[in-house]
C-alpha cells in the first residue's frame, strides 16, 4: 500500500482484527450475563436444559454481533488524499464524511487493553470546530499501530514550519512516579469515596439486599455515639477515595511523556491500560494555563494546560481533557515545562508580579461568601421554627462551620486576583477552589468584552473578557479597577479600545 496521503489517495479498509475485537467484547458481555440468566432459568427447568439455553443464547448473540461488525468492516472505507481525508461507512444508508486537509488540527490515538494486545489503535482526526453530530471529526476504529502513527505524522506534518530552535526539540517532560503523591489531595478522592458508598447501596438494591446491608452496618455501630459513627464512615469513604484516586492517576498518567517533535508538534503520550496519544501543532498554541486546584496548591503543585486552537471538546470526547500537557507536579517544575513549551527563557506567569485588584473586589467576595454561608442556615432555621427544633441546631452548626471557611476562601479568592503584561503575553489569574493563571499571546486576542454590573459601577470595578479562538475562547480579568483595567486592555491589545478611551470617533 502507498503512504497515507500519497498522490493516489487510495481507499483502505480498517484492520480486519476489529471484527475479532467485536467478537471478544460480545463474548465477555454474554459471559457476564450468563450466570444471572442461568440462575433465573433453574427455577423451572433442569440444569442441563438451562445450560443449553444459556449457551445457545450466548452463541447466537456473539454470532449476530460479529456478523454485524463484519458487514460494517466490509462497508467502511477511508482515504487520505492531497486535498481531503474521507470516510465512507454504512450498508443501506451510506454516511460520507470529509475533512479538508488544511483544516485538520488534531490526530489523537487511543487504545484500550484489548486493542493494545492486538496491536490496534483508534484514530480520531479533528478540525477542532464546534459542530453538531461529529461533523468535525473522522474516527477510524481501528487500524494498526504503524498505520496510526503514519497517519498522525503525515497529517500534522503537512504545514509544520521549521523549528526556530531545533535544539529545543525532544523530551520536554517525562513521568516521575513521585508525582502520584498529588493524587490523594485532588477533588477526585472524595468524589470516588462517595461514589463507592453509593455503588455498594445500589448493587445491594439490585440483589434485594439493601436492607440487610444497612442493618449490618447499623449493627456494627449500635453502641457507638452518632458522631463517632459518622467519623468512622467518613474516614472509610476517604480511604476508599484515596485508593481510587491513586489507581485512577496510575491508569491515566503512567508512561507519560511530553515531547516536541521535529517540525513543531507537541506530542503527549500517557496511559497504563488505555494508551492515549494527543498531538498539538505548535503554530496553534496561543499560551498556557497553570491550574492549581485548592488541595494541590496547598502543597505547592500545579497542572499545565495548553491554550490552543483546534482542541474543542465535542460529542463523546466531552469528558476527555485533551488540553492537559502536564499532570499536577511541583510548581517550579510546572513553570519550567511551561517555559519550554512556549520557547521562553522564563515562563510569562513567573516573569513579573501581577497587578493586584482594588479592595472593593475583596468586599464583593466577602459579601458573596457570607450570603452563600448564611442563606442555607436561614432556610434551615425557618424550617426548624415550622417543623422541628432539630433543624435549628443544624442551622447553628452549619453557620459555625461554614462562615469561617467561606470567609477564608473569599480572602484567598481576592489574593488570587491579578493581571499584567509580560512581553508578548497578557496574564490573568483568578479562582480559589480552582485557581487559574493564564498566559495568553496578545496577538491571539481578537477582541475585548467589557462588563459592568450596577454593583460594580458603584464600586468602580469592571470585568474584562479577552476573546480568542483558542482554549476556552474567553478569559476574564475579574473586578479590575475601572480606569486601570481599561488602560491594561488598551496596552495589551493596541487599537481595540482606544476609540472608547478617547470618547469615540470624531
Amino acid at each position: 500500500m502507498s503512504e497515507p496521503g500519497g498522490p493516489d489517495g487510495e481507499w483502505r479498509r480498517m484492520d480486519g482484527r476489529t471484527v475479532l475485537v467485536s467478537a471478544l467484547v460480545t463474548a465477555g458481555v454474554a459471559g457476564g450475563a450468563a450466570l444471572p440468566a442461568l440462575f433465573g432459568l433453574l427455577g423451572g427447568i433442569p440444569l442441563w436444559q438451562a445450560l443449553g439455553w444459556v449457551l445457545a443464547g450466548a452463541v447466537l448473540l456473539v454470532a449476530v454481533a460479529t456478523g454485524a461488525d463484519y458487514v460494517r468492516w466490509r462497508r467502511t472505507r477511508y482515504r487520505v488524499g492531497p486535498e481531503r481525508a474521507e470516510l465512507h461507512t454504512g450498508l443501506l444508508l451510506v454516511k460520507r464524511r470529509s475533512l479538508a486537509r488544511e483544516r485538520i488540527r488534531s490526530v489523537d490515538l487511543t487504545a484500550g487493553v484489548l486493542l493494545r494486545v492486538l496491536g490496534l489503535v483508534r484514530v480520531r482526526i479533528g478540525t477542532g470546530e464546534q459542530t453538531g453530530g461529529g461533523e468535525s471529526t473522522l474516527e477510524l476504529d481501528a487500524v494498526s499501530r504503524a498505520e496510526a502513527e503514519r497517519l498522525r505524522t503525515h497529517l500534522l506534518a503537512r504545514t509544520a514550519a521549521p523549528a526556530a530552535d531545533p535544539s529545543a526539540d525532544g523530551v520536554l517532560a517525562a513521568l516521575d512516579p513521585a508525582w502520584i503523591r498529588y493524587a490523594p489531595v485532588s477533588f477526585v478522592a472524595p468524589l470516588l469515596g462517595g461514589a463507592a458508598a453509593g455503588a455498594v447501596l445500589q448493587v445491594s438494591e439490585w440483589f434485594g439486599a439493601q436492607a440487610e446491608v444497612i442493618h449490618w452496618i447499623w449493627g456494627r455501630f449500635r453502641d457507638t455515639p452518632l458522631v463517632w459513627m459518622i467519623v468512622v464512615l467518613a474516614g472509610a469513604a476517604i480511604v476508599t477515595g484515596v485508593v481510587g484516586a491513586l489507581g485512577l492517576w496510575t491508569e491515566m498518567w503512567w508512561n507519560y511523556r511530553l515531547e516536541r517533535e521535529p517540525g513543531g508538534t507537541l506530542h503527549v503520550r500517557r496511559g497504563l491500560l488505555t494508551a492515549r496519544s494527543t498531538s498539538i501543532e505548535e503554530r496553534r498554541l496561543r499560551g498556557v494555563d497553570l491550574v492549581e486546584p485548592l488541595g494541590v496548591r496547598l502543597i505547592g503543585a500545579a497542572r499545565l494546560d495548553a491554550v490552543a486552537t483546534g482542541l474543542v471538546k465535542d460529542g463523546e470526547d466531552e469528558h476527555a481533557d485533551r488540553r492537559t500537557l502536564l499532570p499536577a507536579v511541583p510548581r517550579a517544575l510546572a513553570d519550567e515545562v511551561a517555559a519550554r513549551v512556549l520557547r521562553e527563557p522564563v515562563v510569562p506567569t513567573a516573569a513579573s508580579p501581577l497587578t493586584p485588584h482594588p479592595p472593593a473586589a475583596r468586599g464583593r467576595r466577602l459579601r458573596w461568601a457570607l450570603t452563600g454561608a448564611l442563606l442555607p442556615a436561614l432556610v434551615l432555621a425557618l424550617l426548624g421554627w415550622w417543623l422541628t427544633p432539630v433543624l435549628v441546631w443544624i442551622a447553628a452548626g452549619w453557620t459555625a462551620a461554614a462562615v469561617p471557611v467561606s470567609l477564608l476562601l473569599a480572602l484567598d479568592a481576592y489574593r488570587s486576583l491579578g493581571h499584567g503584561i509580560a512581553g508578548a503575553y497578557l496574564l490573568t489569574r483568578s479562582g480559589t477552589v480552582r485557581r487559574s493563571t493564564v498566559a495568553l499571546q496578545r496577538s491571539g486576542v481578537i477582541g475585548w468584552t467589557v462588563r459592568q454590573s450596577v454593583f460594580q459601577r458603584r464600586a468602580g470595578l469592571i470585568t474584562l473578557t479577552a476573546t480568542t479562538a483558542a482554549g476556552a475562547g474567553a478569559y476574564d480579568v475579574r473586578d479590575a479597577g475601572e480606569g486601570e483595567g481599561l488602560v491594561f486592555a488598551a496596552e495589551a491589545v493596541p487599537g481595540v479600545l482606544e476609540p472608547f478611551l478617547r470618547g469615540g470617533p470624531g
